[in-house]
């Protein structure tokens, strides 16, 4: 480095250094401010989250960020960020107990699992009183805690089904013999193994309907996330579960039961059976891990980080997903109809095919990353 330019670089870090810390005092009064606002909102008994003020921060951020001269993603990475920090002050699992806001009653059967407490969560600081039936011991603190959902009184004006796939069958059909009055939903990853339950509980006069939150219990924000509905002939029902994640910024898709599987088959199916297939591949190959790593690329270290991922995954559920939906070998097939392809165009040294297959995923994606831009 040149001496003469050490004076300005050291000046220019010194002047950036104090841009930080100016940034993070910004941040530290930030959420001061966030938990003055909730505890305002916890003494006049308003429910802690408000999604749609969520929403409306992050529209106001990606603005501010064009503004700027910055790209609108950035200032809704940084805002988000900022809100997740403001949510460990302002949400408290107690806020559940309360009673707070509309006060209406909801169940959560299996509210002792990952998901079932993540609803327990959600709609507790949305102002509903939640219980849990779980034959669990280890519920959330301080939730009215059922063992057995069967000798519960139904009365309830919303019941969430989170147990495993097969037990929510069970439930569902079990429900059909003396259905609730109020409105049941599961949140299933798969609906095949639930057809006949769901089908049954809506033949039997059931307001049921379908929901599958495509995220997972460590969500905090619901920006850029989907939950899909599928109405079962209960249109009251399907409304009224859209109804909780309307004033959030995910995206609400509607689709029938067969299509919902067809669809899920590739983008759970298919992806899950890729990440084992590859660290799969990894641990059978021979290579220890410690000279990969030294070897590693910019696609290797992507690709094994949602491996990683996907191998801490519960090994039952994701079994599930695999085998319980009727649509699923259509996925997989692909998927081996793919590598034995890409396989024998590398045999065959075939340059051209080669180029085929990289320029119709190139086109493939685009077209894929122009609909969401949408």
């Amino acid at each position: 480095m040149a001496d003469d330019a050490r004076p300005a670089l050291d000046s220019l870090r010194t002047e950036l250094g104090a841009v930080d810390k100016e940034i993070l005092a910004l941040v530290a009064k930030r959420q001061a401010l966030a938990q003055k606002i909730g505890q305002i909102k916890r003494d006049a008994g308003i429910p802690t989250r408000d999604y749609r003020q969520e929403r409306d921060v992050v529209e106001r951020a990606r603005a501010a960020a064009v503004e700027h001269g910055l790209t609108p993603q950035l200032g809704e990475e940084l805002i988000l960020a900022l809100i997740r920090g403001s949510l460990t002050i302002q949400e408290k699992d107690t806020v559940a107990t309360k009673g707070e806001g509309s006060g209406r009653r909801v169940l959560v059967i299996g509210g002792a699992g990952l998901m079932g407490r993540w609803f327990v969560r959600y709609l507790g600081a949305q102002g509903f009183t939640v219980e849990i039936a779980d034959p669990s011991g280890q519920g959330p603190e301080g939730i009215v805690h059922h063992r057995d959902w069967s000798k519960v009184t139904l009365d309830h004006e919303l019941i969430v089904i989170a147990a495993p796939m097969p037990a929510t069958a069970q439930i569902l059909e079990a429900m059909a013999a003396a259905p609730p009055r109020g409105v049941v939903f599961d949140v299933g990853s798969l609906k095949s193994p639930l057809r006949k339950g769901l089908q049954a509980l809506r033949a039997a006069g059931g307001n049921v309907t379908s929901v599958h939150p495509m995220f997972g219990p460590d969500t905090e924000l619901l920006s850029g996330r989907h939950v899909i509905f599928i109405d079962l002939g209960a249109p009251a029902a399907t409304a009224a579960a859209r109804a909780l994640f309307e004033p959030t910024m995910a995206t609400l898709v509607e689709m029938d039961l067969e299509s919902h599987d067809r669809l899920i088959a590739y983008v759970l199916g298919l992806s899950h059976a890729l990440n084992i297939a590859f660290f799969t591949a990894l641990a059978e190959s021979g290579e220890a891990s410690r000279k990969l790593a030294t070897l590693s690329s910019t696609t290797f270290d992507a690709q094994l980080g949602v491996a990683s991922r996907v191998a801490a995954e519960n090994p039952d559920l994701y079994f599930e997903i695999q085998t319980l939906n009727d649509y699923g070998t259509e996925s997989l097939a692909a998927l081996l109809y793919a590598v034995e392809r890409l396989r024998s165009v590398v045999r065959a040294g075939d340059l051209e095919a080669f180029r085929v297959l990289m320029t119709r995923g190139k086109d493939y994606l685009a077209t894929r990353a122009a609909t969401e831009a949408r």
